[in-house]
């Protein structure tokens, strides 16, 4: 009993293994100077940016995009928001997203078909 209980457990493991490898491979990626992000994690930080207004008081303090101080800021973007270009950076990144990066029009996009 306790074996198939094992081996219940290593499927199942294996199986998610596996959908986290092909959700990976049918994602698309954008590409811009030396970052790497997912097209879905750049269309999360449009949603982010239209719905979270910080306190005034962080605005002041830091020198990241407030979006930087989101809790739920994709981990492929978070990187970049220790970049001193991380306006310049969120904002290439959107016009890239804009310009049917799922179609693969522009050349920073991979995976897409």
């Amino acid at each position: 009993m306790a074996r198939r209980a094992v081996s219940g457990l290593l499927l199942c493991g294996v199986a998610a293994v596996f959908l986290v490898l092909l959700q990976g491979a049918q994602s698309v990626y954008i590409q811009y100077k030396g970052f790497q992000v997912q097209l879905e994690s750049v269309k999360k930080l449009n949603e982010l940016e239209g719905q979270w207004v910080p306190s005034p008081g962080l605005q002041t303090q830091s020198p990241q995009p407030s979006v930087c101080h989101h809790p739920a800021l994709p981990l492929d973007l978070q990187p970049i928001c220790a970049s001193g270009e991380a306006d310049s950076i969120f904002q290439a990144l959107r016009n890239i997203a804009a310009d049917d990066c799922e179609l693969c029009v522009n050349v920073a996009c991979t995976g897409c078909s």
